[in-house]
């Protein structure tokens, strides 16, 4: 029995591969309608910070004209969004729409004497004008809480008497600044309103709010704040299906701010209500507004090109110039950047964007998308089972079928566990098949020739690099039509793993390296524990450790880059239009082919294969990172794989300098 179990295992590989081919080629028309979907949103929406302006020009000697002006040339540069907050008292204070008093304040314009029972807020409005459209926001926003207002007049100017101390009263929020809107409207600018989350949802007063942006061309809100509109911790008293009610009536969309440290509370569930007519937005602090022009351009392109962000949201900040004794802004450096012809327009114009309004995307599904992406799950589980095959060969078949068991299982229970557990394990088994393929290819090579010229193990080092390549990137498709969910291009849903799949076709590659060949200078686990530990093991292990915490640390969206790498990111950027990653051609892909050629004719030298499965595994995180649209990974792998060869043939040239030069004064240093 145990005999025919061997056989039926053995037998198993080849239907096993089988598999994976047809689910390689199911995979294709998923991908393709991920491509599809990737091009229907092409309008790139530029947004300045209005609120940000306004505060700005309270530090000016005339704010109306500052603003008027600095709006004309964002428009000219091409900004086309202006971003309008809920009003407050010191935000309307700032535009000059009001005079805001505390008690205190009152008191002495007025000679009345402070008693020890009345402690206000008094305003008073600029003109007639204003008061008409500003008072009926001022009231309605007080009596929502319960906040009694009442009329103030002093000198004959109109005002309010508001029950409610000033440190209180400013922090209420109400209605965006009418007169701003309309002349943000009048000047051309789109508006791009921000909420937050009232303490108290009242769907009447937010729908006729959402009717006046509507008539004024509002087709996007962005949320402010930590929760979106009819959040509650309590889900009974949510409101958020009925928000969501009130988007979809007007067609309104939302957007997602990238990189929160925390999601906005609501705002998945809000998102799935509304159809996830979402665009993806890119902020750029008021602190980052004041780098370099080209860095915030860079920022700007790579946000459109490389993650389908649509919306750029730009703030500015006051800075206090203390050599020059006066208060500037970072304004006319945001203009640097997105103006001239290395400005950000022009980058994004290039790489075929259009600016205006974002739009969420179109979601293509051609028919029968769910039967190409069962044959898909199923080669990515027989995928899985050939890795198992490599190093537990008796439990191939049942590693296969189990896989079919857990996949159905979890697809019932968690379909979203099941996509992206087996797209983390197809992503690990296929790079550490190709480099146990390579391995073996090597050992074979060597057994059959030793005096190998230089010109066949160079020839060797290349093709079975691009063949390892190849199979490495069978991985692709099936993680492709696995997450094929515009949650995950939007990022509401994100791929989990990163860091094992970083770690562990590179512990796979080292253990069959280590133990399952046959000319293995370890053998087994035994002979290692017998092994005398020597200072040189434990310095090896410990720069080995410490080199693996650096590597880790530069993986996911957390990694840092050096400031050297940022300038080359730049340069490659520029000069070729799409970066290829670092670690894979000026590390694991040379050290492959280096490693290739050395071990061609140095047995021991195969070890460094195990490093060169970074670059393997680092190509098919490439396409991970599912918000990055297909053809710029495509390009990035292969600007990887051409880049990787010629950095390989410089590692081999060095190598060969250093083998001569060992050869001709080794014998010098014997005799010392």
């Amino acid at each position: 029995m145990s005999q025919k179990w061997r056989q039926w295992n053995k037998a198993a590989i080849k239907g096993l591969w089988v598999l994976v081919i047809l689910g390689l080629v199911a995979a294709l028309p998923v991908a393709y309608d991920r491509i599809r979907t990737e091009g229907t949103s092409k309008n790139v929406e530029m947004i300045f910070d209005y609120r940000d302006l306004v505060q700005v020009s309270s530090y000016q000697g005339n704010p109306n004209s500052f603003i008027n002006e600095q709006l004309d040339a964002l428009k000219e540069a091409g900004v086309n969004t202006m971003a309008v907050y809920e009003a407050t008292l010191t935000e309307l204070s700032n535009a000059r729409r009001i005079t805001v008093y505390s008690e205190q304040d009152a008191a002495r314009l007025t000679g009345k004497v402070l008693t020890a029972n009345e402690n206000a807020t008094y305003l008073l409005f600029t003109n007639a004008e204003i008061q008409a459209k500003i008072e009926p926001i001022i009231r309605k926003a007080f009596a929502s809480q319960d906040i009694a207002v009442e009329d103030w007049t002093l000198n004959g100017r109109s005002g309010l008497k508001i029950a409610t101390p000033v440190q209180n009263a400013v922090l209420k929020t109400m209605e965006p600044d009418p007169i701003a809107m309309e002349m943000l409207e009048a000047k051309g600018f789109h508006l791009l309103p921000r909420l937050g989350n009232s303490s108290i949802y009242d769907q009447e007063s937010l729908a006729s709010l959402l009717d006046r942006f509507k008539t004024m061309g509002v087709d996007r809100i962005l949320f402010d704040g930590e929760e979106v509109p009819g959040y509650a911790e309590e889900p009974d008293e949510r409101h958020l299906e009925d928000f969501a009610k009130l988007l979809n009536e007007r067609s309104i969309g939302i957007a997602a701010i990238e990189n929160l440290k925390s999601p906005q509370r609501g705002f998945e569930s809000l998102a799935k209500m509304t159809n996830y007519n979402v665009a993806r937005l890119y902020s750029l602090s008021g602190r980052d507004s004041a780098l370099d022009p080209d860095i915030i351009a860079d920022r700007f392109a790579l946000a459109a090109k490389d993650r389908n962000i649509r919306m750029m949201f730009i703030h500015t900040a006051v800075q206090t110039n203390t050599l020059e004794g006066r208060i500037t802004d970072t304004i006319e450096n945001v203009i640097e950047s997105l103006d001239g012809p290395e400005g950000a327009t022009k980058r994004i114009e290039h790489y075929g964007f259009k600016f205006g309004p974002a739009s969420s995307f179109d979601v293509a599904e051609m028919a029968g998308q769910n039967y190409f992406r069962w044959v898909a799950i199923v080669g990515a589980v027989a995928l899985v089972a050939l890795a198992v095959s490599i190093f537990i060969p008796p439990l191939t078949l049942l590693a296969f079928l189990l896989g079919l068991v857990g996949v159905a299982g979890l697809y019932v229970l968690r379909p979203h566990l099941m996509e992206q557990a087996l797209a983390l394990f197809a992503g690990i088994s296929a790079p550490t098949i190709a480099m146990v393929f390579a391995v073996r290819k090597i050992d074979r090579l060597y057994e059959a020739g030793q005096n190998m010229s230089l010109g066949r193990r160079l020839a060797h080092g290349i093709l079975l690099f691009l063949r390892t390549s190849a199979m490495s990137l069978m991985a692709v498709p099936f993680i492709i039509a696995l997450l094929n969910r515009v949650t995950y291009q939007l990022v509401l849903e994100q791929f989990r793993g990163v860091s094992l799949l970083h770690l562990a076709p590179i512990a796979l590659t080292a253990l069959y390296v280590l133990f399952y060949r046959k000319n293995s200078a370890f053998g087994s686990v035994g002979k290692i524990l017998r092994m005398p530990i020597t200072v040189a093991m434990v310095v090896i292990i410990a720069v080995a450790g410490v080199v693996g915490m650096y590597y880790l640390s530069r993986t996911g969206n957390s990694g840092s880059a050096s400031g050297l790498e940022k300038i080359t990111r730049t340069l490659l950027e520029n000069t070729v239009g799409v970066r290829p990653r670092f670690k894979e051609f000026l590390l694991g892909h040379p050290i492959f082919i280096a490693g290739v050629v050395v071990a061609l004719r140095y047995r021991h030298a195969i070890y460094v294969m195990i490093i060169a499965s970074i670059g393997q595994l680092s190509m098919v995180d490439t396409f991970a990172h599912i918000h990055t649209p297909i053809w710029i990974s495509f390009m990035r792998d292969l600007l990887g794989i051409g880049f990787g060869i010629v950095v390989g043939l410089v590692f081999v040239l060095v190598w060969q300098i250093i083998e001569r030069c060992w050869k001709k004064w080794s014998p010098l240093l014997a005799k010392l």
